[in-house]
């Protein structure tokens, strides 16, 4: 079996956090359970660019125990847990190619190198396997049935590719599944990003003035539980909806040149590129730190800064100092990639239990359906994403309500008024 992990003597560290995060992820669990039964995935090869962490493990795993055939790479280069790559390769035997600080070059040697497997299927978070796929790689394609994306980011790109009409196969945009964005992102960016901003900084929240750049599900979540912890939240918007929405919700909101000037922490969320500019750098006062919880690392123009800057030393684990030409400091997390996973251990393993429980069952659901889907990009089927809720909420002990057989009525009737 090829892998390429960063030491295989790591890997009981990584079964025993796979086996704890494993412990919150009910659902994915039942799916597994169901999946070791039934074997829906037999004969199927599935790709998989995901964050390699304790929770895609676990989806791994349930995927092979459906009767695929998995190989796994990091959709990050800073994203890779080291412990759970050697243990996926030890005793899940599953090919792994990810290394946490890989540089560029290795990441996408290891993008290829899943691909070795030819998948029927491919798995994706940020659609860098999909984009790798359709330009270097394109006698593989006739084998791809279906694929799955994971992230905001990746559903834009994918997107982009099918109004152009150059996507060769299906793609089911899991982000976009309520059980995915209304908690993964929200409730998931929002404590992860914390998590890895706190971890990198041991810097106090209360009393700070914060700045969200977007508004999207994960801004509302990062700007929740800066405000829970007593900042002062400022966003940053270009959508006017979302714009109304964060006053609506109380907070304040203003163009990002006004809040550089104020702002003592900086957090983009947005999926669009120099959301924090090289004026924004010349605005801010010192000791100022940004950092970034979208999918790439875009957001900041780090190439501007970096020119700008006299000098720029480590001075922190994750904490990069550039110095400007008058002294002045700005902070840079994580090199500015996915702070909660850079600085952190990403989503709690929660949500992320809904979140792989769509991609499992998407991922049957292509098995089954391929021949019926157009070359283009779907929501994910509504009866998935029900059932993932209710087995949700049946693993959290709560019940609900259903409708009468007259209040079903009801709701299909015109005739019906005061």
């Amino acid at each position: 079996m090829k892998y390429d992990v960063k030491d295989l003597a790591l890997a009981k560290s990584g079964r025993d956090r796979i086996e704890w995060a494993e412990m919150e992820m009910p659902v994915l669990r039942t799916i597994r359970e169901d999946f070791r039964k039934r074997k829906p995935l037999k004969g199927v090869r599935i790709a998989a660019c995901l964050h390699v962490t304790t929770e895609t493990a676990n989806l791994m795993e349930t995927l092979k125990a459906g009767g695929a055939t998995v190989a796994l790479c990091a959709s990050n280069p800073l994203s890779t847990q080291d412990d759970v790559a050697a243990s996926l390769v030890k005793y899940s035997r599953i090919p792994v190619f990810a290394i946490k600080g890989e540089d560029n070059r290795t990441y996408y040697r290891h993008i290829k190198a899943v691909l070795e497997i030819q998948p029927h299927i491919t798995m994706d978070d940020g659609a860098d396997l999909v984009s790798t796929l359709h330009k270097g790689a394109k006698k593989l394609i006739g084998n791809v049935i279906g694929g799955t994306e994971e992230t905001t980011t990746g559903v834009i790109r994918l997107r982009a590719m099918a109004d152009k009409g150059v996507l060769q196969y299906p793609i089911i945009a899991v982000n976009d599944a309520y059980t995915k964005h209304l908690f993964d992102n929200r409730y998931g960016t929002g404590q992860s990003t914390i998590d890895g901003i706190l971890r990198a900084t041991n810097r106090l929240i209360s009393g700070s003035i914060f700045v969200v750049c977007g508004y999207g599900w994960c801004g509302r979540g990062v700007a929740m539980r800066a405000k829970g912890m007593g900042a002062r939240v400022i966003i940053t918007e270009v959508d006017p909806l979302r714009a109304l929405e964060a006053t609506m919700d109380g907070y304040e909101v203003m163009p990002i040149r006004d809040a550089a000037r104020i702002g003592d922490i900086f957090v983009t969320v947005t999926g669009d590129i120099n959301v924090i500019s090289k004026e924004c750098f010349r605005l801010m006062k010192d000791g100022a730190i940004i950092c970034n919880s979208g999918h790439f690392n875009v957001e900041i123009d780090l190439e501007a800064l970096g020119k700008m800057a006299r000098s720029r030393r480590r001075i922190r684990e994750f904490v990069d100092e550039y110095t400007l030409p008058r002294g002045k400091r700005i902070y840079v997390l994580g090199e500015g990639r996915l702070i909660n996973l850079a600085a952190a251990e990403g989503h709690p393993s929660a949500v992320m239990d809904m979140s792989f429980a769509n991609q499992a069952l998407c991922s049957e659901y292509i098995a089954k359906n391929s021949e019926k889907l157009q070359k283009n990009v779907y929501p994910v089927p509504e009866a998935i994403d029900k059932k993932v809720a209710k087995l949700k909420l049946s693993s959290m002990g709560i019940r609900i309500d259903k409708l009468t057989a007259q209040q079903k009525s009801y709701l299909h009737s015109w005739e019906l008024g005061t």
